[in-house]
């Protein structure tokens, strides 16, 4: 009897064994499969492996009893397997010398030979681009260079050439440490574009010469003076007095260096135009790495602020801190397009900022149709005065805008609105075309008296994209958005990068510094919340916007509604409505959106701080230099103003978001300090080798320290 039980329990066992060998439900189980992947180095893509690179390959088995395998290789290179295979197992494969081939590695289960894994790996050559691309070069002023090799993961050492019509340049030096910089001094005798500076890597036998299609060449054109020509200009500061000053104006820089133009300015006095006569721009020290890029504007006089730090990108926009003594505070002039593009029927987004007359902080955004017969016909706009959505400019957002428009002879533009109230604004041409790429931009400031009703406000007007339809449909993207407001005396800024999904929701990280308050890459929405949403209310390119907020807090902190106008797709005009901080700001397409390659950071930068929420706020102007040595590290150097401060640190590409262009800076000098980059946009030649890299053309940064109640944004671009 007994042993019929045991027997009986035997075959139990076995039909249990057999039941469960299916799998829950009674489903097989899942094939055995092998993965193969490089873990070393880091970030290789292996669809560009330059000639004689070491990778380090893994075969990661899944749903076997054993993870043996045996490795092959067809196509060139050398593979040396691992014997006996550790668990998992890994080889090594070598590549070629030469480029333009395709080997496929594959590891075969050794307990069962039907079980295979391969990878293909794509030999490349290695590229070089040197940044900046085109720029002009001030006759005896010394202009950085930098390079990078391509792929990432390529030894980034180079030999560098130079040549001015052919011929080897008077004064070109590479840097002794850095192998991927160099500095050019004009002292060549010739015109446009003559001058080509390129470097190749020296795994690439053959160079720039004979293989340019593997070098990307900058090329330089020497000029007397960086800054020539016909600028509009704006400026946001305060006084020695620690009162709200604006200044908007046009400028324009003869040949002998003489400056002439107009500017209208809000200061305590209330708002007054002058004509500018006299001034001068002056480099700074030409012996200085960065004598191309920086120097000292002047004005005559007697004007406020009569006295600019500057810091130049490669396209000649003057970024602009005061240095006068005067006061603080920061703007930038760039070259004035044609008034010729400013016709016809044109629809600007604008957003304008400054305080009532009260002192307090107060901002518009809206839209103005102009007709092209002088009329803003149909326009619209909302105002936050303090923390009040409904206040005396606009009792009941959004509101109706009318007026109309002439030209005041001097360069200037004079717009009087006859609703929502009566209010007046001079305006100038700065860049941009009627192209949506390049949109025509111009420089706006009040021209009331300050008053119950007409706050001191200045700022921006974009010409808005017409073959855009403007619901949330088509408002897709990755974006990033710059915010500035107040927290009392001190200020509460914050950089995000979101992305709207066409349907009404809206999704990224944002890091804030709130009076010192940090919020870093917090993600938003928080899980299983919808309160980050976005939606059109019209068809005019008002958009309403959910963010901020903190979703990281135990009790999740909801979002703060934002009201947006749209300049084009993923760009526009924010304010918020109703938080007293009055956060205003702007919203711009990321470019590419990610993810972001090494090769893309290296460049020489013109930063300065954008408009100051608070007096507090020490405004600064800087020339970075980022250099790609190798690895994830970028060293980070350069000039900081005021007081020509040396700039030492490193930026992390493997900062925890880096792939969606948001890295960490820390600086070890002028003193220590943590920011945060969000990458902004993504300009140059492309290398397809690796998709779509591409130089990139600018970034922001924001002080993340609490230990600073005064954070700024920083604007940078190449």
């Amino acid at each position: 009897m007994i042993k019929k039980c045991l027997f009986a329990v035997g075959l139990l066992s076995l039909a249990l064994a057999g039941g469960c060998a299916k799998g829950g439900n009674g489903a097989p189980p899942p094939p055995p499969t092998i993965d193969v992947s490089i873990t070393s180095p880091k970030r290789v893509n292996a669809g560009a492996i330059y000639p004689t690179q070491t990778v380090t390959l893994q075969a990661a088995v899944s749903h076997a009893t054993t993870s043996a395998v045996t490795w092959s290789l067809s196509g060139p290179g050398t593979l040396t397997p691992v014997t006996p295979p550790t668990t998992p197992a890994t080889a090594t494969y070598v590549a070629p010398a030469t480029a333009g081939s395709t080997a496929t590695v594959t590891a075969t289960l050794t307990a069962d030979t039907t079980v295979k894994g391969s990878l293909a790996l794509n030999i490349v050559d290695i590229t070089t681009e040197v940044a900046p691309l085109t720029l002009s070069v001030g006759k005896g002023l010394t202009q950085q260079f930098t390079v990078v090799a391509i792929p990432d993961d390529a030894p980034q050492t180079f030999t560098w050439s130079c040549t001015a019509n052919g011929v080897p340049c008077v004064n070109f030096v590479q840097d002794s440490n850095v192998s991927g910089l160099a500095y050019y001094t004009a002292q060549d005798n010739c015109g446009n574009n003559c001058v080509q500076i390129s470097a190749a890597a020296p795994l690439d036998p053959t160079g720039c010469s004979t293989s340019p299609q593997n070098c990307t060449i900058a090329k330089a054109s020497l000029v007397t003076s960086r800054v020539s020509g016909t600028y509009a200009f704006r400026f946001s500061g305060y006084d020695s007095s620690n009162h709200a000053t604006a200044v908007v104006g046009t400028f324009t820089v003869a040949s002998n260096g003489t400056i002439s133009g107009v500017e209208d300015e809000i200061t305590s006095s209330g708002p007054a135009q002058y004509s500018i006569s006299g001034g001068s721009y002056a480099p700074i020290t030409a012996s200085d790495p960065n004598a191309n890029n920086a120097g000292t504007l002047k004005l005559p006089t007697g004007f406020f602020p009569n006295q600019y730090q500057v810091v130049l990108d490669g396209a000649g926009d003057i970024e602009m801190i005061e240095s006068d003594g005067h006061g603080t505070g920061s703007g930038i002039a760039q070259k004035s397009a044609s008034s010729n593009v400013f016709t016809g029927n044109q629809t600007y987004a604008f957003g304008f900022t400054g305080v009532d007359s009260s002192g307090n902080r107060v901002g518009y955004v809206g839209v103005l149709p102009m007709n092209g017969s002088g009329l803003v016909v149909s326009g619209q706009m909302d105002a936050n005065d303090n923390g009040n959505s409904s206040n005396s400019v606009c009792s009941a957002p959004p509101c109706t805008v009318t007026g109309s428009y002439v030209p005041n002879g001097n360069g200037s533009w004079h717009l009087a609105l006859t609703a929502p109230v009566t209010m007046g604004f001079d305006f100038f041409i700065s860049s941009g075309t009627a192209n949506k790429g390049n949109p025509l931009t111009f420089y706006a400031i009040s021209t009331d008296p300050v008053d119950a009703t007409h706050p001191a406000v200045s700022g921006t007007m974009v010409l808005q994209d017409s073959s855009l339809t403007y619901d949330k449909t088509h408002f897709k993207g990755t974006s990033v958005s710059a915010l500035t407001g107040i927290n009392g005396a001190n200020t509460n800024v914050s950089l995000t990068l979101g992305t709207t999904d066409g349907n009404g929701n809206f999704s990224g990280q944002f890091d804030q510094n709130n009076a010192g308050l940090i919020l870093s890459a917090a993600q938003f929405p928080p899980t299983g919340s919808t309160s980050y949403t976005y939606a059109a209310t019209g068809t005019n390119g008002r958009y309403t916007f959910n963010m901020l907020g903190d979703p990281t807090a135990k009790t999740v902190v909801p979002p703060i509604p934002f009201v947006l106008y749209a300049s084009g797709a993923n760009r526009g005009f924010l304010l918020d409505q109703s938080s007293s901080s009055v956060m205003t700001g702007t919203m711009n397409p990321q470019g590419k959106g990610g993810p972001f390659a090494g090769s893309e950071l290296p460049g020489t930068f013109g930063a300065a701080t954008t408009s100051s929420g608070s007096f507090n706020v020490s405004p600064s102007a800087a020339n970075l230099l980022l250099t790609f040595p190798g690895g994830g590290v970028f060293n980070v150097s350069g000039t900081q103003y005021p007081g020509s401060q040396t700039v030492t640190g490193t930026l992390d590409l493997n900062s925890a978001n880096g792939s969606l262009g948001a890295f960490s800076i820390t600086l070890t000098a002028p003193s220590a300090q943590n920011y945060v980059m969000y990458v902004l946009d993504t300009a140059g030649p492309c290398n397809l080798q690796q998709g779509p890299v591409c130089a990139m053309q600018s970034f922001l940064m924001m002080d993340v320290d609490k230990t600073n109640p005064n954070a700024s944004i920083l604007f940078a671009q190449e």
